[in-house]
This record gives C-alpha cells, structure tokens and sequence, in this order.
C-alpha cells in the first residue's frame, strides 16, 4: 500500500457521518410593497420600471422609442411589430431589431431582475441583439429574492431562460462604466397592475 493511498483511506474513515441537506433557506421579504422596491432596484441597474395597462401599451412605445423602425413584437395579440421572428429568421436579422417586445416571466424586487424565456423568439440572442428590449411583466408576478424565484421556476423544463437585469454595462477599459456595449442599450420593464396576460 503506497502512501496516497495510505491517506485517502485515513481520510474516508475520518469522514464525519453524512447530514440532510437543510434545504434553502426563506427571506421574508422586509416589506410589502414588492413593485416599490422592484422599482427602486431596476432603477439601480439602469433600467426603467413602468406601471401601465395593457390598454396604453402602444402609447408607451411611441413615446419611448420614437425611432424605432423594426419592433419585434412576440406578442402581437398586445402590441403588433413591424417584423416577425421566429426559429425561421436569419441571424443576422436580429441585428436589425431596434426594440424587441416580449414577456417576463417574474420579476425579483431584490435586484430588479426579469426572468425571461427565450424560446418564443425562437433564438436566445434575440434578448442580447436588440438595441432595446421592453419586458411585459405582471405586478403579480413579482417575488422577493431569488430563492423565491428559483421556487417558483421549473428551470429542468426551461429551453432556455435568462434573469435580464438592466441593459448590458461593461467598465472594462479606463474603469468608465459603459451601458449596452454588448447587449441593449435599454431596457424598460412594464408592469401591468391586472392580469389579462397568460403566463
């Protein structure tokens, strides 16, 4: 018997006996006010947090991108876009996206982050191509933290689904903070008070 092997069978009968996982602990979350705080966080990341109607969706676009000329809208039953995209569309089409309109799953009050499946763009860079992204989201979608979200998610189940927090931001060079080098310059979350939209 050589000497590793000397230790490593010193070290398995050493081994202290196994425990239950204890399982992932709970936050409560320190307020009530979930879309107040989301608000403040999504703020803090560099995106923009605003509470709408389904009713005055296209007023928001208009208003907030006033030069967007292709709008990939994956939820033409709400908002209508000037092009479609899907598992057909080149991809070097989805350069050309000016705002890409599509729904968040739920959101985090914690770190203003949306989860956001991927899979009715029909490509995962759609998210990370558009110079803007505005995310529909359910004020009754929120959760507090991660842990709660992690809960709620079947990620198993997922194709593919990403947290989007803010545009893209990069400070690489000369320490100067950069948003949407990499990725979109902005991004809008919308959060609808009622729950017409299916999830």
């Amino acid at each position: 018997m050589n000497s590793r092997t000397k230790i490593l069978e010193a070290v398995a009968r050493h081994r202290p006996p196994p425990r239950p996982h204890p399982g992932l602990p709970s936050f409560p979350a320190p307020g009530n006010d979930l879309a107040a705080r989301f608000r403040e966080a999504a703020a803090g990341v560099n995106a923009t947090c605003l509470t709408g109607s389904l009713d005055t969706l296209g007023d928001v676009v208009r208003a907030r991108y006033p030069g967007a000329r292709v709008i990939a809208a994956l939820e033409p039953d709400l908002l209508p876009g000037t092009q479609v995209i899907d598992a057909t569309t080149a991809p070097a089409e989805l350069a050309t996206i000016d705002l890409l309109v599509c729904r968040g799953t739920l959101g985090v009050a914690e770190s203003g982050a949306v989860w956001v499946r991927a899979a009715p763009a029909g490509h995962r860079a759609a998210l990370f191509l558009a110079e803007h992204l505005l995310l529909l989201l359910p004020a009754d979608r929120l959760v507090w933290n991660l842990h709660q979200a992690y809960d709620r998610l079947d990620v198993a189940a997922e194709d593919f689904g990403v947290f989007v927090a803010g545009p893209s931001k990069t400070a690489d060079i000369a320490q100067a903070l950069v948003i949407g080098a990499h990725g979109p310059r902005s991004v809008t979350v919308y959060l609808i008070p009622d729950t017409k939209i299916s999830f």
